[in-house]
């Protein structure tokens, strides 16, 4: 954790999965460019781990004036304002690509900036489904126990949406999925290893079992969604990678709830 190229790639991908305000590095010749996932994945679970903390310490103090499900909006909305809906928009986009009948047609409504009937769905349901388990985790474990929980989901379900990447090609040449370049093996080995440490910090909350079988359905539902992408699209692109985390997220904040 000392090594200085391990926070600087943090920062890096912090920037690209999230708006945070975070300056330009020294010697960093374009600070908004797309990250080198070739290196950078292996920080991914630090990402989430920044993102789903962050969340957690706002849910902390909420929780001490308000209702759970109130202080469970308030995580929920300040993880949207720090990633700008970045994770939500790929959701909705590949929600609204069930309404193509061909593999062209599915990659052009996910290019479309509009949302449909589909997507917004998805989206109403999705967050639904998050801000219900944090509020029911906050009555059953309490919020700091719940606060390191959205952080272990952070982490964990960043990182198995990766999986996309390594191991399918571009749908597209022009999309995210291509930008960022497919990690190395031992980025994405080392990011799993950590992703797995990490997923731990859910234990508080749900016991040694519940974070093992969390861990265990995060890489379940990664092989489903690369099955699903090369199904669908024939590879992967950014807003099935933003769908899949979001999936990963809740199945892993659902699956702890019933060991809390």
């Amino acid at each position: 954790m000392t090594d200085p190229t391990l926070w600087r790639d943090t920062l890096k991908a912090l920037r690209f999965f999230s708006r945070l305000p975070l300056p330009p590095l020294p010697g960093e010749a374009d600070a908004h460019g797309p990250p080198d996932f070739s290196a950078l994945a292996r920080v991914v679970p630090l990402v989430g781990l920044v993102l789903g903390g962050l969340a957690g310490l706002a849910l902390v103090p909420a929780a001490l004036v308000w209702p759970p499900v109130v202080a469970a909006l308030i995580a929920v909305g300040l993880g949207i304002v720090m990633t700008g809906a970045f994770h939500e928009d790929g959701l909705a986009d590949t929600a609204d690509s069930f309404g193509g009948m061909t593999i062209e047609r599915r990659l052009e409504i996910m290019k479309d900036s509009r949302i449909g009937t589909f997507g917004a769905a998805a989206l109403i349901i999705a967050l639904s489904l998050k801000t219900a388990a944090i509020a029911s985790l906050i009555a059953d474990v309490g919020a700091g126990r719940t606060a390191l929980a959205l952080a272990a989901a952070g982490a964990v379900s960043r990182m198995a949406a990766i999986a996309l990447v390594v191991y399918l090609p571009p749908a597209r040449t022009d999309g995210a999925g291509q930008a960022v370049g497919a990690p190395s093996a031992d980025a994405w080995q080392t990011g799993c290893l950590l992703a797995a440490g990490l997923g731990f910090l859910a234990w508080p909350a749900a016991g040694f079992v519940g974070a093992v079988l969390g861990l265990a359905a995060a890489a379940g539902l990664a092989n489903l969604a690369l099955r699903f992408a090369r199904t669908h699209v024939g590879g992967q692109t950014g807003d099935l990678a933003g769908a899949t985390q979001q999936c990963i997220e809740i199945a892993l904040l659902l699956t702890w709830l019933i060991f809390a």
